[in-house]
């Protein structure tokens, strides 16, 4: 491949910054959020959004909390035009609350500006978001015309824009500049249009304006668009009046880590989409920058309590997918196939739920720290169902903890690794993925079914009793089919699962009784028990399980069933 056709970004750009400060700072506090799925992410669709969808997702981005919206690009098309009347109609009625600030973007010509500002004649506040491209090669090759003709255009453009505004003395109308290509434009030349337009507008605290910096096509790694970032942050006039925003896009995959890099560097505002649409590889995800901040603690300022409903609103609306890998958000991202992992997220929920109750709160309330979970998938609206899910490469932790949590079987550490082979060999037949429900089935196929009569050649209880004496002995007296032949037996023990076992002896089935474990069971309600018993049948041992109302007949089915298959 040509490597050598490329420049490295040092020999594109000067970022004259060496004492960096930024890698020594944290993020403490949530950015303003601008959502420019209306604007830029519209632009981006094949389809582009229908009035209907256009309003649908301006709800859920209010209902989410952003409090600048941009709301579309006026004189582009009739649909972004009518789409900002339309805002304005539901401004005077109420429906767009008062803190919510619609942000219209136009390009440095007096016609577009023009326009503009017909759109949003009756909003009651605004800011109007003016870019011009300003690097070397979109100068040379797209504008045709050098550093002087480019600030003169950006001025003139800024100044009809103030005209504008002050013939609307009833609104709040701000002013917001992006260098387009920020990221590829020398710092100088940036740093001048910048302040020019910061004086020009006068800006002032009350009335700041915004300096969107974008990273228009990444050309390097996130650490350059930091310095590049705290180089503006330390050397804008004004700066108390200023607003530094940025808007990275991903064409390098780094579109996120540019954005939080950026925050330390100073920025105080983000540009982006939900889930990251926009033109080629996108722009940055605030879904994902927003939950970055909430898993270190940090308040996002921001509703994503219900992430697969905010989801279903983009998807239908971009008519996109969100992939099943995207952070927080795909439908995989809290599920586990690997069985180690699902080992520590099923001990990890489990001490969690202990820790809950050792400080008396609600699980939901408590510190979270559970391995291989960031945050608790209940918090985005998620539920435990879907964390743990088995296939082939899944292990013993995953399958005990799907039929503990759904089925409320509760198996012992020795039968979770003999169930698991019977699930992975399953699996490994089907190569597909296995339900709970499922694997439920598939256990009582293997652990319970064999307690119950079977074929001949198994063994059979027909009948049985069994009773105590006062000197504390137990007797066990049956029915025993072996076979093909059936008779009645007795037995004797110090408990009555031993006299059972010396029952089986007289019937010439001779077993040992190695482990046990009964439990209520859960799901089948309070009445219920379930009992589980390893047997040694010869030089063969296996694991049998039973299920009753009565704990004493639930176990002595389940040594049926270990005898069985221990036999077979």
């Amino acid at each position: 491949m040509p490597a050598h056709r490329y420049l490295p970004f040092d020999r594109r750009v000067d970022v004259p910054l060496q004492d960096r400060s930024w890698p020594s700072a944290t993020l403490t506090h949530a950015p303003l959020w601008v959502p420019v799925d209306l604007r830029d992410g519209n632009q981006a669709l094949a389809e582009p959004m229908d009035p209907a969808r256009k309003r649908r997702l301006f709800d859920l981005l209010v209902s989410t909390g952003f409090k600048e919206i941009e709301v579309g690009y006026p004189s582009a098309s009739r649909a972004d035009f009518d789409f900002v009347r339309h805002l304005v109609e539901l401004t005077r009625s109420g429906a767009v609350p008062p803190d919510v600030t619609p942000v219209v973007f136009t390009a440095a010509r007096d016609d577009l500006i023009d326009r503009t500002f017909e759109a949003i004649d009756g909003l009651p506040r605004a800011v109007v978001h003016l870019y011009i491209a300003t690097s070397p090669v979109w100068r040379d090759v797209v504008l045709g015309r050098d550093r002087d003709a480019v600030a003169a255009t950006a001025r003139r453009a800024a100044t009809r824009m103030a005209r504008l505004a002050d013939a609307r003395p009833d609104a709040d109308i701000r002013f917001q500049f992006a260098p387009e290509t920020f990221n590829l434009t020398e710092p100088d030349y940036v740093l001048e249009l910048c302040d020019g337009l910061t004086e020009l507008w006068d800006a002032c605290p009350e009335r700041p304006v915004t300096h969107n910096l974008p990273a228009t096509v990444e050309i390097a790694t996130p650490n350059v668009y930091a310095d590049q970032i705290e180089y503006m942050h330390r050397h804008l006039a004004r700066r108390d009046s200023v607003i530094l925003s940025v808007h990275p896009h991903n064409d390098r995959g780094t579109g996120v880590a540019c954005a939080e890099l950026a925050l330390l560097a100073g920025a105080q505002r983000v540009e982006g989409c939900l889930f990251g649409n926009g033109e080629r590889t996108g722009n940055v995800d605030l879904v994902t920058l927003a939950l970055n901040l909430y898993a270190q603690g940090v308040d996002p300022m921001l509703d994503l309590s219900d992430i697969d409903a905010l989801r279903e609103v983009v998807e239908h609306c971009n008519r996109l997918p969100v992939h099943p890998r995207h952070p927080y958000a795909g439908d995989l991202v809290h599920t586990a196939f690997s069985g180690t992992h699902q080992d520590a997220i099923s001990k990890g929920l489990t001490h969690h739920t202990k820790r809950a109750a050792e400080l008396g709160v609600d699980p939901g309330e408590a510190p979270w720290s559970v391995p291989y979970l960031p945050i608790d998938p209940a918090d985005v609206g998620r539920t435990y169902e879907a964390v743990i899910r088995v296939n082939s490469q899944s292990g013993k932790g995953g399958t005990a903890y799907l039929l503990r949590t759904r089925h409320g079987l509760d198996l012992p550490g020795p039968l979770r690794a003999d169930f698991a082979g019977v699930v992975q060999e399953a699996t490994d037949a089907s190569g597909r993925e296995a339900s709970a429900d499922e694997l439920y089935a598939l256990f009582r196929r293997t652990y319970l079914a064999p307690g119950e009569p079977g074929p001949s050649g198994a063994v059979a209880l027909l009948s049985w009793s069994a009773d105590r004496s006062p000197d504390g002995a137990h007797r066990f007296v049956c029915t025993l089919r072996v076979g093909d032949r059936a008779g009645d037996v007795e037995g004797h023990g110090n408990g009555p699962l031993s006299a059972f076992a010396d029952a089986l002896a007289a019937a010439g089935v001779a077993v040992d009784i190695l482990d046990y474990a009964e439990h209520a069971l859960a799901a089948g309600g309070a009445s219920e028990a379930v009992a589980y018993v390893r047997c040694r049948v010869g030089a063969a041992e296996a694991w049998g399980a039973g299920v009753d109302t009565s704990v004493l007949t639930a176990s002595v089915r389940a040594v049926v069933a270990a005898v069985n298959r221990a036999r077979a």
